[in-house]
């Protein structure tokens, strides 16, 4: 349970980081970091700029791909549904005690 959001956890942070990345890199029409301005980027990150992004976002892509991959291996592991397995079993059990507490009940006359 706790590895399971930890994962989560993880893929959130992965994926902000990722749109990040993508939204920074420079395309066809200059994209985010044109508003900053091009030297700007640049010098935060240094002159390999554009080598630095396609790298964090290839890795960001496979931390990504990685992640999505575990989290439907660990729900498909856990079960169909939380619901059916915790409220079916309170229920019959209610049941089963209802139906033996009535045929009891029903063996003894009541006064009214």
């Amino acid at each position: 349970m706790i590895l399971y959001g930890l994962v989560i956890a993880i893929h959130v942070v992965v994926s902000l980081v990722l749109i990040a990345v993508i939204l920074l890199q420079a395309g066809r029409g200059g994209g985010l970091s044109e508003s900053f301005g091009a030297s700007s980027t640049q010098s935060i990150l240094g002159t390999k700029t554009s080598v630095f992004l396609k790298r964090a976002t290839a890795a960001s892509a496979v931390i990504y791909i990685v992640t999505c991959l575990s989290l439907a291996v660990m729900t498909s592991h856990r079960g169909r549904s939380l619901m059916t397995n915790r409220e079916r079993a309170p229920i019959a059990a209610q049941g089963s005690q209802a139906s033996a507490g009535t045929a009891s009940s029903a063996d003894t006359p009541v006064d009214y």
